[in-house]
């Protein structure tokens, strides 16, 4: 009896220090920091979107999570951050669509000259079955998940040389272009020279002449000052781009179940509010570069240039695979609401 009193006695207090342990191990899993880091200045659009995920991830998780925004390339430039997110070693970032696709290459259907037919075309494919698609597509593949499109842009577009009147002042403009095949052929087509360069080099590369003309978001161009080197600007809308917001595998195995819907639920509230705002801005951002800006812009004629889009997509299109033509045919397909 006494030697079973003994044993009764060490299972209850083993039980116990298990359940201590185990209770200690979940509060501790139940506070997280993330770190998310993002390439532009906090003025533009990555810094709206950025924001509003860390409020609400904050607020939808009951203050379990802590999100630490750092801005303006503080962990690494956008080039890296794909690769980072595989390897675990960056928590969160937010990445131009077109620095995505050397390493999930299907993201170059978004980035084809003039495949979004209008503003509600391409909201339609992104926040509808096709873009459901691509996100699990993206994550069986590169194991990083995306958690929002976030605002859907058009890359304006800025120079130092002429005013683009049509597709022939573009010819032998050597306009930096991002390391993106898709974008080195549409400017190829365009009749510019253009000239890779990573995001960090662009700026100094505008200032020394080294490119005559590049392109960027508009909210890009007045975050930077692009406005006071660069005296002519064009609303080309040839690219439309978006500002996903990704996630490693490494911190979602972090969270826990509670955690994980309330990233996912911020994410996506933040993609709805920074579409909105940005939504609101984009004209008055305009108006700024071509006025106070000291911008000058001429009237053109875009036919040209949407000829030249189509001929890139219709050639890639044919050119990369049975998936690629048929994912380039499901976003034309896609009906606008």
């Amino acid at each position: 009896m006494f030697s079973l009193l003994k044993i009764c006695r060490a299972a209850a207090t083993l039980t116990l220090m298990m359940s201590v342990q185990l209770i200690s191990a979940q509060s501790i899993a139940a506070n997280v920091t993330i770190n998310l880091g993002y390439a532009a200045p906090d003025t533009s659009t990555y810094g709206v979107l950025a924001a509003k995920f860390e409020e609400l991830a904050e607020e939808y998780s009951g203050g379990s999570i802590d999100v630490k925004v750092r801005c303006c390339g503080q962990l690494m430039g956008e080039d890296e951050a794909f690769k980072a997110l595989q390897l675990g070693t960056v928590d969160m970032h937010i990445i131009t669509g077109n620095n995505v696709s050397p390493h999930f290459p299907l993201m170059d259907a978004f980035v084809l000259p003039y495949i979004f037919k209008n503003k509600q075309h391409a909201y339609a494919v992104l926040e509808g079955d096709v873009g459901a698609e691509f996100s699990r597509r993206l994550k069986a593949a590169t194991g990083v998940e995306l958690l929002t499109f976030g605002f859907v842009g058009d890359r304006d577009f800025y120079n130092s040389r002429n005013p683009i009147t049509s597709m022939k002042d573009m010819q032998g403009l050597k306009v930096r272009v991002p390391k993106n095949q898709v974008m080195i052929d549409t400017f190829t087509e365009f009749g510019a020279s253009p000239i890779p360069l990573p995001w960090a080099d662009t700026p100094t590369a505008l200032q020394t002449g080294t490119v005559e003309g590049a392109d960027n978001g508009t909210s890009f161009i007045k975050a930077q000052k692009f406005y006071e080197i660069m005296p002519h600007f064009t609303v080309l809308e040839h690219f439309s781009y978006f500002s996903p917001l990704f996630a490693s595998t490494r911190i979602m195995n972090k969270l826990n179940g509670e955690q994980q819907a309330a990233v996912r639920r911020a994410a996506k509230d933040a993609g709805l509010y920074q579409k909105q705002e940005m939504s609101s801005r984009i004209a008055g951002i305009r108006e700024f570069l071509t006025t106070a800006g000291g911008m000058k812009t001429a009237g053109f004629d875009r036919a040209d240039f949407i000829a030249a889009g189509q001929r890139v997509q219709d050639r890639y299109a044919t050119e990369k695979g049975e998936e690629f033509t048929a994912f380039v045919q499901s976003i034309r397909d896609t009906a606008a609401p």
